[in-house]
């Protein structure tokens, strides 16, 4: 692999982790910051091709609701691997219910990366 192509691996993986790191912090400001203007994520629900977000403010409102909603939710990276501008994580996502009940998913996201920045977040949940 040429070194340049080497580069452009290692930042996506880097900036994957960096933004699940911000994900476990519940650090709405850190994720976005990793965002380009245009970014557009595609959530894994509501099935069958969950929602589509576009640019930093609305995504950015998105995260919000999913951490009121679930103050406790962590995502712990189980393989991540990159190719060129992509970063692709299996993660487990834990979190506790109002009524204190454990519950997990386990999926995977694809984030594409351009000049440092993630331009595009896919994510797909086993159910």
């Amino acid at each position: 692999m040429s070194p340049i192509r080497m580069a452009k691996v290692e930042t996506a993986l880097r900036v994957g982790l960096e933004f699940n790191e911000a994900f476990n912090r519940r650090d709405v400001a850190g994720m976005v910051a990793l965002l380009t203007p245009d970014c557009v994520i595609e959530t894994a629900s509501p099935a069958p091709d969950g929602a589509k977000y576009a640019g930093k403010e609305d995504v950015s409102r998105h995260w919000q609701e999913i951490f009121l909603e679930s103050p406790s939710i962590q995502r712990k990276v189980e393989d991540v691997f990159g190719f060129g501008r992509q970063c692709v994580m299996r993660w487990r996502c834990n979190w506790v219910d109002a009524a204190g009940q454990q519950h997990h998913v386990r999926g995977i996201d694809i984030l594409q990366v351009r000049d440092g920045l993630i331009f595009e977040i896919l994510s797909y949940v086993k159910r």
